[in-house]
């Protein structure tokens, strides 16, 4: 659970959509124009009823439901969009006798729900109306493909060799079952409802081409529920997402998209996740006093700030000991060891959800980290990383790695595009 964790909570930027032509009754694009009739001033972002007519005074949605993320793009989305409060991660495989052909139609469908949903539409068949009364919320929904997913499809030739297996780590307790994949598929929302709506129409556009092999529910802090924007808390209570890279770094999309000129041709802006389940132990954490969690984060629980000294973006001092000679920060403290000077320079997006799934028998809690990272070759961020981590964090004998997935995740569709075109069709 590397320290350059989750990003710090942004508002992704908000456009007035168009109505669509044709559409019979008042959408939810034509709604927002509707909505700013009215004279009301909605900041960024226009505002979003429902699927239905309404009365042409309609009070417009709050922030929260009228932000929209855009589905084309040189990028996917759900990369660089700030963290969403609700989110689902679901992997499917083929079924049998699906080949290339039946993928490039389910790709195809996908895409046009996503980009349907994304923008605050019902979907184009068989909606629920789970979402009728929401607006986008900033719904993201993100595409990847597996190693099997090649094999499948007759496209070996065009698997990228980034997308070899991850190698073993002592620390992993993988479920097979819980792992891996065909196809991915990432989800997130600042609306529970507005996710799960996503959800269920993925779902259903899969029929009788690729069938769930697994599914996990997330959740971050609501944007909002901060006196101020800051870095958001995981289930041991600590800030998490310092250093992370951000989109303003120089290096940004080096470190995490693949450049035009790689091959494939088909990855071209796209980037890799990591995907795993990790177990918190939170039982054993939460018996260990203050003092005892900063040792082994080497950060301050308060205010993320490095038992060095200074606030949380300053620069940790690895030299600096205390009266005994020894280093303020352990030496195995997890923030010293994930610190991208301390590894080559590798680098990731982590882009994450806490998850709670009950109880054991025990009465201990199935909660912690779907741990999602990105970049632009998992063999030089993720990896390095994380061998690092398996030699010596103090932080692993409170986590459990118990679920496993890599996916080469193409880059955005253009306009009139679906989601790996250039793969299926190239």
């Amino acid at each position: 659970m590397p320290e350059q964790s989750i990003p710090h909570a942004r508002t992704p930027e908000a456009t007035t959509p168009e109505p669509p032509s044709g559409a019979g009754g008042i959408s939810r694009r034509a709604l927002l124009g509707t909505a700013g009739a009215t004279g009301l001033v909605l900041g960024a972002a226009g505002g979003a009823v429902g699927y239905a007519a309404a009365p042409a005074a309609a009070t417009p949605l709050t922030s929260v439901g009228s932000d929209r993320a855009m589905f084309h793009g040189k990028h996917q989305p759900g990369i660089t969009d700030g963290l969403q409060a609700c989110g689902h991660l679901v992997a499917f495989d083929l079924v049998a006798g699906a080949g290339r052909r039946q993928a490039a139609a389910l790709l195809r469908r996908w895409s046009t729900t996503a980009e349907r949903l994304m923008a605050g539409e019902a979907a184009p068949h068989g909606d629920t109306d789970v979402a009728r009364d929401a607006g986008p919320s900033s719904l993201t929904i993100t595409f990847g493909f597996g190693h099997s997913f090649f094999d499948r499809t007759g496209l070996q030739k065009q698997r990228p060799a980034a997308l070899d297996p991850l190698p073993d780590f002592s620390s992993d307790h993988l479920d097979k079952a819980r792992s891996d994949g065909d196809l991915w598929v990432q989800i997130g929302a600042n609306d529970g409802l507005v996710a799960f709506h996503a959800l269920r129409a993925i779902q259903k556009d899969a029929d009788g081409a690729a069938r769930v092999r697994w599914q996990m529910n997330g959740f971050n802090r609501t944007p909002g529920a901060t006196a101020r924007p800051m870095t958001a808390r995981n289930l041991m209570g600590q800030l998490d997402g310092t250093r992370n890279p951000k989109p303003t770094d120089a290096d940004f999309d080096r470190r995490i998209f693949v450049p035009a000129s790689a091959e494939p041709a088909w990855m071209a802006n796209g980037s890799y996740a990591v995907v795993r389940r990790i177990r918190m132990l939170l039982d054993d954490w939460e018996k260990l006093s203050l003092s005892a969690q900063e040792q082994v984060i080497g950060r301050r629980k308060d205010n993320g700030a490095p038992l060095s000294g200074g606030d949380e973006t300053t620069a940790m001092d690895l030299e600096k000991t205390d009266a005994k000679g020894d280093p303020v920060v352990p030496i195995n403290a997890h923030a010293r060891i994930t610190r991208p000077d301390q590894n080559g320079g590798a680098a990731m997006l982590r882009r994450p959800f806490s998850y709670h799934d009950g109880f054991d028998a025990d009465g201990a809690p199935d909660a912690g980290l779907l741990f999602v990272c990105w970049q632009a070759d998992p063999l030089r961020g993720f990896v390095p990383v994380q061998r690092k981590l398996d030699r010596g964090d103090a932080l692993s004998q409170y986590i459990r790695h118990e679920a496993s997935a890599l996916f080469a995740v193409p880059g955005g569709a253009a306009a009139g595009e679906y989601v790996g075109q250039r793969l299926l069709e190239g």
